[in-house]
């Protein structure tokens, strides 16, 4: 016989699997590349781990199961045309594209004579692809297959004789020409969803309004535009009502009756939902002296959402609930997530229950779950809880204080050091909180209070999470974990590159953990670049997200981690009740054991949702924001710089941490230069440096409430035209915009000269011009391309990160 070890193939590196893909004519799967490199068994799960990584690195995406190049697309393919370029060409995009990456570039070549009549915007056309650089394609159409009409969100302006649409999406800057004969008493400043009409027309696109959704000047209309603008679907389908309508009280049945014990909700003062409940005393048994008996428990959705009904099919398309200033877009319908599933005071609610033992030091011990039928004691708010604390009890806390809420805060402190021992990513970032009056209309944006009361709660759910994961691997049910990865290589490199400049020293070659990180952050702690060490270890961090396959939780240095808290609001916490019931066979409403089988699936597209709802909410946060900064234009603010790109600075201002742009052409006389590595501008012939994290004085130049956006400029300093900073060459070559002069469009420029007397072009040379002893171009230098959206996102990232942190619980 032989031996097997002559049959074993050693495993592929991440460059190796890269170049898999890469070579591949054809997106490539899973099973093919373990195929390839003779991939087995438990090292299946190993190459899992990989390919999610180069996902969320942007080194590949993933269609139907399949993976390819972010920059790669088949040679035919099916378009959707969505505009024509300044130029007068036609640009087109993947007739199916996630919103994660950004979608390349299509040029479609002129319609030949005898050749398919000319699509239209909105058009899907079948066309040959030809690549012809990063991100960048031209397609030579072989069919127009039809009309899809694209659907616009804008702002309706009147006009003589037509109206106008103005998207509210910063991407779309071209108008809509729209008839009044439809609506001829729409007022203008209408929010109005417009359809594009087919064809191919001069000057403006033509559209028809379609809905009117009411008026941007209402304070209503703000979170509807992202609402809208993110697809979030908030108006639930008439099954899912009359269902929702028709559930009643929980049956006591088998539960176990935990009605007698003193449990409390502790939530925001603004909450309408109340999910999970706590309590805890000190352990009776005297070999744990010190030690804590503790409950948490969760409101029982899975006994009104039952597998694949009307319920679950709607839950599972949106994922999970979406916060607004405003309101809240609900996952369930209000009679659930507000009524029967919500653990009102002093009424009886089905509930899942684990109750945990702990020693002194925080360790658990042991843990229980049950399914039981409670009674909330008192509805909480973590201000009164705080307060109480602190030595100011009102009427409602002052009965509970020394029998509910200094035990739990006696079993917090347990915690507390339990948390220390295993090294929790400990960042310090502040929060600001959108004030609004009973209009709805902005009347302030604060710094978020963060009391012991919240991490106090946040604790008792971790922990309590920490058990759904434990018990569902011991009782053999699939798992909904919630995976967070250690940071890639890559964003590693560009952190140690960058706190060896700023005189950090961060362990090199070794296994990071996440107590290494905040060795960094305690050194940084009180001094002036606090908040930009943050920031930065911040954006190193890999995203969370849902897999039923398990690599662990590194920021909160935890070996298995599943959500059970929140079902109300979360679909990956309904799925782990639905497992935890099957598997402890406490009822009805368990898991069935096939969709198992989905969970692969389902964790892919909730997580997609979960990212859909953060941009969303960080997209209506700026919206508001601008709208308060409306009548504030030209007005001077203390400001930080918050990111740095080659086009820009931007600045988050101290007084609301509302983020804007100062864009590179208004910064002082210089040519600068992107330091990706330091996130600077640096201005090479005065010296002249913008890094991140600096302290400047802006005026806002501009406030958009549709779009969201905040023009600043720096104080002090003239704005600079755009006529004055550019002044392109005329000599003769290809023309501008031609299929093989893409330089313009394409590629991060390694510099942009700042100065109204220099002639010599924006970029100082390159490609299209200007002196010999320019700086080189982007291709020469090696930049990778970096687009607005890409920096949108970027400047965003650590909004996005601290909502990510507070779903954690």
């Amino acid at each position: 016989m032989a031996n097997d070890t002559e049959n074993k193939t050693p495993f592929p590196t991440r460059e190796q699997i890269m170049e898999f893909i890469d070579m591949s004519p054809t997106p490539v799967g899973k099973r093919e590349i373990a195929r390839a490199f003779n991939i087995k068994g438990a090292a299946k799960i190993e190459l899992k781990k990989i390919l999610r990584d180069l996902k969320i690195g942007g080194d590949v995406v993933k269609g139907r199961r399949r993976f390819d190049k972010p920059d790669h697309l088949p040679p035919v393919e099916v378009l959707e045309i969505i505009g024509i370029d300044d130029d007068g060409e036609v640009i087109a995009r993947p007739n199916v594209w996630k919103e994660d990456y950004e979608p390349p570039v299509i040029y479609v070549k002129t319609i030949r004579r005898g050749g398919p009549s000319a699509p239209g915007i909105g058009d899907k056309i079948l066309a040959k692809l030809r690549y012809t650089g990063k991100q960048t394609y031209e397609a030579s159409i072989m069919r127009v297959l039809g009309s899809g009409p694209q659907r616009v969100l804008g702002i309706f302006r009147p006009n003589e004789r037509e109206g106008r649409v103005v998207p509210t999406d910063r991407k779309d800057s071209g108008e809509i020409a729209v008839p009044l004969d439809d609506h001829p008493d729409l007022e203008g400043g209408s929010l109005v969803l417009t359809e594009i009409l087919p064809g191919k027309h001069f000057g403006l696109r033509k559209g028809r309004i379609t809905e009117v959704l009411g008026n941007i000047n209402e304070p209503k209309s703000i979170s509807l535009v992202s609402i809208h603008a993110r697809g979030i679907p908030f108006e639930f389908p008439p099954e899912v009502e009359l269902q929702a309508r028709e559930s009643k009280a929980t049956p006591m049945g088998k539960r176990t009756d935990l009605r007698d014990i003193p449990l409390v909700t502790i939530d925001g003062a603004d909450a309408r939902d109340f999910d999970d409940a706590v309590w805890a005393e000190p352990d009776s048994d005297p070999e744990n002296e010190g030690g804590w008996h503790i409950m948490v428990a969760i409101a029982d959705v899975s006994w009104y959402v039952r597998p694949h009904d009307a319920l679950d099919r709607e839950a599972v398309k949106r994922g999970n609930s979406c916060y607004f200033p405003d309101r809240v877009v609900p996952m369930l319908p209000f009679e659930l997530s507000n009524g029967w599933c919500s653990l009102v005071p002093h009424e009886d609610r089905g509930c899942m229950a684990v109750e945990m033992w702990l020693n002194r030091h925080g360790t658990k011990l042991r843990h229980k779950f049950c399914r039981g039928m409670m009674r909330s004691a008192a509805r909480l708010t973590y201000d009164q809880v705080q307060r109480a604390m602190d030595g100011y009890p009102d009427d409602t806390t002052g009965p509970l204080l020394d029998t509910i809420i200094k035990p739990l805060y006696g079993a917090y402190e347990a915690f507390l050091e339990a948390r220390k021992g295993r090294g929790v990513l400990e960042l310090d970032l502040p929060e600001r909180k959108i004030e609004l009056n009973d209009k709805g209309q902005i009347i302030a944006i604060a710094p978020r209070a963060r009391f012991d009361s919240h991490k106090l709660i946040e604790e008792f759910m971790v922990a309590a999470n920490v058990c759904a994961a434990e018990e569902l691997e011991r009782i053999k049910q699939p798992c909904m974990y919630r995976i967070h990865d250690a940071p890639s290589e890559e964003k590693l490199e560009a952190l140690h590159e960058f706190l060896e400049g700023a005189g950090y020293k961060l362990n090199k070659g070794a296994v990071l953990r996440p107590r290494d990180f905040n060795r960094i952050l305690e050194q940084a702690k009180d001094t002036p670049e606090a908040e930009l060490i943050n920031t930065v270890v911040l954006r190193s961090q890999s995203q969370a997200m849902y897999s039923p396959d398990n690599i662990g939780h590194f920021g909160l240095a935890l070996k298995k981690y599943a959500h059970f808290t929140s079902p109300i609001r979360r679909y990956a916490d309904l799925l782990v009740h639905r497992a935890l019931i099957a598997g402890l066979k406490l009822g009805e409403g368990g898991l069935p054991p096939e969709d198992g089988e989905r969970f692969e699936q389902i964790g892919e597209d909730i997580s997609g949702t979960e990212r859909r709802a953060a941009m969303a909410e960080r997209d209506a946060v700026d919206r508001y924001v601008a709208a308060y900064m409306a009548d504030k234009v030209g007005a001077e603010f203390p400001g930080r710089v918050s990111g740095v790109t080659h086009f820009g600075l931007f600045v988050s201002l101290q007084e609301t941490g509302a983020d804007g742009l100062v864009p590179i052409s208004t910064l002082p006389d210089d040519y600068y230069v992107h330091d990706a590595i330091g996130h600077a501008l640096v201005g090479q012939n005065r010296g002249k440096t913008f890094r991140l994290g600096d302290d400047v004085v802006v005026r806002i130049a501009e406030a958009d409430a549709a779009t969201g956006s905040l023009a600043l400029r720096l104080a002090g300093h003239a704005d600079i035209t755009d006529r004055d900073l550019i002044e392109r060459p005329r000599g003769r070559g290809k023309r501008r915009g031609s299929p093989g002069d893409r330089s313009h469009r394409h590629g991060t420029k390694p510099g942009f000269r700042a100065n109204p007397k220099d002639k010599s072009g924006a970029s100082g040379g390159g490609p299209r011009g200007g002196n010999p002893g320019s700086k080189p171009s982007a291709k020469a230098a090696g930049k990778k391309k970096t687009t607005p959206k890409k920096q949108r996102k970027l400047v965003a990232s650590s909004r996005v990160a601290r909502n990510t942190t507070k779903r954690e619980s």
